[in-house]
């Protein structure tokens, strides 16, 4: 009887070794060099930089089909590459990879992944990939990013890179953030704070763009809010559904809602700002003629508020308009003298019935244009306190 029962138990140890749900590996690496992910079973990635010349990964493997997931791990001419994929013949295979990763400090990255999150931070390098679904949380990173989530957040802060991150379903925050990097979702906020862009210079030489013209602050969203704290070079965003809140922004401020209410706090420059639908507030700050401060707003169902310096020299052209089964008693107000037009009759060269109220104006010479329009909206035109 024991000579069976040991060989039984002999059996049993060396199955449980071959589907363990763990393991490590090291390898020595080069500067150069990268870490490659080609992950078909999906898995979530965490990397962190070290001051050691290897990478040092520690993997767990858990879920119903663990016992199905192999993962391989191997070193080439590149780098250091990490596989895994199921080797049952099940079409619906469920498993939960977990990796952690230790690189050189400067080491570049490349991922694919079929879903999971990714989380890095202190690496410098090129950094690359997708996945089909997980959070990116990105800190500490030098470099230049090219990443994409087919569903989940993204977080990029105290980073210095350039590139873009983009998620079909998700937020986007970037916070304590200097390189010219872009943020996009296809439906979720996006929100700068603090955020610096920088460029390098036909030389190779890094130049600062808050000391250069014409560079800005670039998001585009599907649906969601955007905030953008500071745009020391300008903001232009846009959303096909959500607020926008600018809350400061030098040379010009260009905001686009298919649906939603701008709010531009304070902007030293000119103004576009157009909603399809939404309530509009624009503080103007400044008052320098040798800046271009034209201001032109719109929206097709809301109240616009402009609030301007008192010295500045403008021109005005408004325009409001409300129809049949609207309230009717909406108004121009203006701190700057304006004279005020309505019409009479009832027009329908728009379709839908309506009658017009215009302002028009010159003040202190009339240099900078002031062009609002409005539908079943009030339009008041302040001075800045």
């Amino acid at each position: 009887m024991r000579r069976i029962i040991l060989p039984a138990l002999a059996l049993i140890l060396g199955t449980l070794i071959l589907t363990a749900s763990t393991g490590q590996k090291s390898f020595n690496v080069s500067p150069g060099q990268k870490v490659m992910f080609d992950l078909k079973t999906g898995g979530s990635i965490h990397i962190v930089g070290w001051d050691q010349p290897s990478v040092s990964i520690d993997y767990e493997i858990s879920g119903k089909d663990a016992k199905d997931v192999q993962v391989d791990l191997q070193q080439t001419s590149r780098g250091v590459e990490v596989n895994s994929r199921y080797t049952g013949m099940s079409r619906s295979q469920s498993s939960n990879l977990q990796l952690h990763l230790k690189v050189p400090r400067k080491f570049d990255v490349d991922i694919d992944t079929m879903g999971g999150g990714v989380s890095i931070s202190d690496l410098e390098g090129r950094i690359t990939g997708k996945t089909m679904g997980g959070d990116l949380t990105l800190q500490g990173l030098k470099g230049v990013v090219e990443l994409k989530t087919m569903g989940g957040n993204i977080s990029l802060t105290q980073s210095e890179v350039d590139g873009h991150l983009h998620t079909m379903g998700g937020k986007v925050l970037f916070q304590d953030v200097t390189g010219d990097i872009n943020g996009s979702s296809m439906g979720g906020n996006v929100v700068y704070r603090n955020v610096r862009v920088m460029k390098k210079s036909d030389s190779g030489q890094t130049l600062d763009k808050a000391r250069s013209v014409g560079e800005e602050v670039h998001i585009s969203t599907m649906g969601g809010d955007i905030r953008v704290e500071e745009a020391p070079e300008g903001a232009n965003v846009s959303t096909m559904g959500g607020n926008i809140d600018i809350q400061s922004a030098r040379h010009y401020a260009k905001a686009k809602t298919m649906g939603g209410d701008i709010t531009i706090k304070a902007v030293d420059g000119w103004v576009n700002a157009v909603t399809m639908s939404g309530n509009v507030e624009v503080h103007v700050v400044g008052s320098g003629d040798e800046v271009k401060r034209d201001v032109v707003i719109s929206s097709n169902s809301g109240e616009i508020t402009l609030y301007v310096p008192a010295n500045l020299s403008m021109e005005f052209d408004i325009s409001l308009a409300y129809t049949k089964n609207s309230r009717q008693n909406y108004q121009i107000k203006s701190d700057f003298p304006v004279q005020i037009r309505a019409t009479d009759e009832w027009s329908q060269s728009e379709g839908t019935p309506r009658k017009y109220i215009y302002g028009t104006g010159s003040y202190q010479g009339g240099k900078h244009r002031i062009k609002i329009t409005t539908i079943n909206g009030n339009i008041v035109i302040k001075r800045a306190p």
